[in-house]
């Protein structure tokens, strides 16, 4: 730059300000501005599409017939949760057990079986290890190998649901396993150990006596959903003796209660009274509030361990995909389980898998109206997005599919309205006081939860494999 450019710009920059500056006039301009923006909103379709139930005295019972599957070879469990407990009367599938029809035994042994959650991969035993109780897989696939007879290792049995190995451990104290057992899938299985069984058995004669003879089973009937049967009679003539019947009822069914969702929303009071025009401060502040609040209810309907979707479908409803990816057959194998399937929910990125799949049977998802919205769907149920359900490391994830509402025996929403300083159903906003710091307090409270009325009205594809593949 020549020392005349120099000399120029430096007389230019040096010249008074002949006007009013930008940066000064913004402080007396009224400016257009939007309200205040948040990006964890979503479109939260799991709030809106669950029918919503009024739970009074903030618990929920689900009454069910007795059910129960005795005689059909495999061990049949309750979940409450992601707590898993074997049913009593269902350690009549083991050998050892089989006509042993003291319910008090039962539940005491029931009670002494220790809950293990396991990975696919995890060894459960080693072939040669000292067998110390009886195994009952709760969910999940293991496998069985063993040595073979010119060496190396072959495989023996796939055991799932329902199944258990190591029964002969409970009488014999120098049973060793003679298989590895190794976990195929994720799962859960309970252990009932030699040293509980042997505790049990020396306080109750009746076992004693029933273990000493090693008796025979007795059956009971049932229908094929594993219900108490109901003795009918159909197409006789004439007149013929009919059959009693009664309902059977579960005796302990499940109860769910409310949980809650709460922050103590804070405002200056400075703020409240200078700085309300044209927005109202304290009103912005809480509307956030609220949708951070519905974000965590609706997280906590899909993940939490006690009433949460994932950790509540019965292990029958629970299937895997054929070779990872979603595909039309693995959608159908999930929508047929269940009779008025109301809806799919999906991660975001489950659903691009899912169009992915499609796309590659040559087929493309349907689209439904919902509520003027045009939403993807398959054979006509709408397959909306929810981001809480989790991804996993390894780039899996899950596709629920629900029948909903009471008079379908469906999955409902509970909730308790009617509150002291309801802002909204279901949500107060209670006014706390004014500290010495002249900060405004508000607890902001919501309460809710979810049941499954019954076992079939929710299914999970677990393991969904979601990444593409490489180009």
């Amino acid at each position: 730059m020549s020392v005349d450019s120099v000399r120029e710009a430096r007389t230019t920059s040096d010249a008074p300000q002949q006007s009013l500056g930008t940066a000064a006039a913004r402080n007396l301009a009224t400016t257009t501005k939007s309200a205040p923006q948040m990006q964890e909103i979503t479109s939260r379709w799991l709030l809106r599409m669950l029918p919503w139930v009024e739970a009074e005295g903030g618990a929920y019972r689900v009454n069910r017939r007795l059910r129960h599957t005795v005689g059909d070879g495999r061990v049949a469990f309750v979940q409450e949760g992601a707590t898993v407990r074997v049913i009593p009367r269902e350690l009549g599938e083991l050998a050892l057990l089989r006509g042993f029809e003291d319910t008090d035994v039962l539940t005491a042994l029931a009670d002494r079986c220790a809950q293990r959650d396991f990975v696919a991969g995890e060894v459960l035993v080693e072939r040669g290890s000292p067998a110390e109780g009886i195994h009952l897989i709760a969910h999940g696939r293991v496998g069985q190998t063993s040595e073979g007879k010119y060496g190396g290792e072959i495989a023996i049995a796939v055991l799932s649901d329902g199944e258990h190995f190591g029964e002969n451990a409970l009488l014999d104290p120098d049973a060793r396993h003679d298989r590895t057992v190794t976990a195929e899938t994720a799962g859960t299985l309970l252990t009932l150990s030699r040293a509980g069984f042997a505790a049990v058995r020396a306080s109750a004669p009746r076992l004693q006596a029933h273990v000493d003879r090693f008796g025979s089973r007795t059956r009971q009937r049932q229908n094929k959903h594993g219900e108490a049967e109901i003795a009918l009679t159909a197409g006789h003539v004439g007149e013929v003796d009919l059959p009693s019947a009664f309902v059977d009822y579960e005796l302990e069914p499940r109860e769910y209660e409310l949980s809650v969702a709460q922050t103590v929303l804070r405002v200056h009071t400075r703020v409240a009274d200078l700085y309300n025009g044209p927005m109202n401060q304290s009103e912005e502040q809480l509307r956030l509030t609220i949708e951070a609040l519905r974000e965590r209810q609706e997280h906590e309907l899909i993940n939490n361990r006690e009433f949460g979707l994932l950790h509540n479908a019965d292990f029958k409803q629970r299937i895997q995909p054929r070779s990872g990816p979603p595909t039309p057959d693995d959608m159908d194998d999930l929508l047929c389980r269940r009779r008025g399937t109301k809806l799919f929910l999906a991660h975001p990125r489950t659903i691009a898998a899912i169009g992915r799949g499609f796309n590659a049977h040559g087929l493309y998802p349907d689209h439904v109206d919902l509520g003027g919205q045009s939403v993807p769907a398959w054979r006509g149920v709408p397959i909306l997005p929810c981001n809480k359900i989790p991804i996993s490391k390894e780039q899996t994830s899950s596709i629920i599919a629900m029948r909903t509402g009471e008079k379908n025996q469906g999955v409902i929403g509970l909730w308790r309205t009617g509150l002291l300083d309801e802002y909204e159903d279901g949500l107060s906003v209670r006014f706390m006081g004014i500290n010495e710091q002249a900060i405004i307090s508000y607890l902001v409270s919501t309460y809710y939860s979810a049941a499954v009325l019954l076992p079939d009205a929710l299914g999970v594809m677990e393991n969904v494999q979601i990444a593409p593949a490489p180009r």
